[in-house]
């Protein structure tokens, strides 16, 4: 005789959608910074209790660091995506354009998640602004590998220093991201865009 199955013994299903949830603490910890959303601010924007919160992300550094995962697989794809374009000059631009769109993005908070969300915490969430260097110097290094074959395949100048040029392109966004939060409009960033890439070594 086969036995019934307990609907309870499979537990509820989530009453919430956990990406859509996500998107929404994103929002929170962009606008507000990881010190500055408290959790309530979370639990009232992600639409759920605070048992539901640390069931489904664990803590609020956790979930902080599934919003920076969400964070790069989103709002900063094009990142990824310009890595792809088959001059080094494409690339860099390719970088700045996105900077700018995503400045100018009304379903965006402006600025950059990052910088605004993780830089200024104190000693108790060092982890976290450790966590978001790391990611933002890993960003880096992908632009610095990617110069480096630029270089090894002509694209670049001989005394070109991928690593120096690298540096230079995440100033500048990060300073574009600046100028946005504090109400640069997309024409602006475009503008800061074009004169930063008058600085580009041609080879």
């Amino acid at each position: 005789m086969k036995s019934k199955s307990n609907p309870a013994a499979r537990g509820r299903p989530r009453a919430f959608d956990p990406e859509a949830a996500l998107d929404r603490a994103m929002h929170v910890f962009w606008a507000k910074g990881y010190e500055g959303a408290s959790l309530s601010d979370l639990t009232r924007a992600m639409r759920i209790n605070r048992p539901s919160l640390y069931a489904a992300f664990g803590n609020k550094e956790q979930l902080f660091r599934k919003v920076l995962d969400r964070y790069m697989d989103g709002p900063v794809a094009y990142f990824g995506k310009a890595l792809a374009a088959p001059k080094a000059r494409d690339v860099v631009e390719e970088i700045f354009l996105g900077t700018a769109r995503m400045g100018d993005d009304p379903r965006i908070p402006a600025g950059c998640l990052m910088v605004q969300g993780a830089l200024a915490v104190g000693d108790a969430a060092g982890s976290v602004r450790k966590d978001a260097a790391a990611r933002r110097a890993a960003s880096e290094a992908a632009l610095r590998r990617r110069l480096q074959r630029a270089k090894r395949e002509g694209d670049l100048p001989k005394n070109a220093d991928p690593a120096e040029l690298a540096s230079y392109v995440m100033t500048v966004v990060r300073g574009m991201a600046v100028q946005s939060a504090g109400g640069a409009t997309r024409n602006q960033l475009r503008r800061i865009a074009q004169i930063a890439l008058r600085a580009w070594p041609t080879s």
